[in-house]
């Protein structure tokens, strides 16, 4: 069975953590799974890529390819990138087929309180400009298959939602 989560959400609205959490438990129901982390990708391809709108929808392409690629020959792909244009989501969705939207809502004092990567105290303290969702542009999905409120939520009850809603 093969099929595509596409969780999106600003950064440090949980996104790695599901996506690391959600391919534990499919593996464990027997699934081939691959998880496929915009951060990851972009710094082992192409670390120099910057963050302008091309940068950005050139870098969202290849991530639609691969997970279609994957997709395609039997595995599991869990997608974990903030996409912040609702064209790109839209554009992955058209690409792909079987594909699960899943809108990591968080407030934004949340994220800034956990912070994984720092993105937040860099945009506070003005030596980073244009964060999505915070000084920056995060369009949210019109109509996910799933919104989950991961402030609200544990990472368990985050991964059986999801888990509901592919079966």
């Amino acid at each position: 069975m093969s099929f595509v989560i596409w969780l999106t959400g600003p950064s440090g609205a949980g996104k790695t953590t599901l996506a690391h959490a959600l391919e534990k438990k499919l593996r464990e129901i027997g699934l081939n799974v691959e998880v496929l982390d915009g951060d990851g990708i972009r710094s082992k391809l192409y670390p120099d890529l910057g963050f302008s709108e091309k940068e950005r929808e050139m870098h969202n392409r290849v991530v639609v390819e691969m997970a279609k690629l994957l997709s395609k020959n039997g595995v599991a792909t869990i997608v974990s990138v903030i996409a912040p244009y609702k064209k790109w989501r839209e554009y992955a969705r058209k690409e792909i087929g079987r594909f699960v939207e899943v809108y990591l809502r968080c407030p934004l004092e949340i994220r800034i309180k956990r912070d994984p990567k720092g993105l937040y105290a860099k945009a506070l303290r003005g030596e980073l400009k244009g964060l999505t969702g915070y000084n920056g542009i995060y369009e949210e999905p019109e109509n996910p298959e799933l919104i989950l409120d991961t402030d609200k939520m544990s990472v368990e009850e985050e991964v059986e939602a999801v888990l509901r809603k592919i079966k």
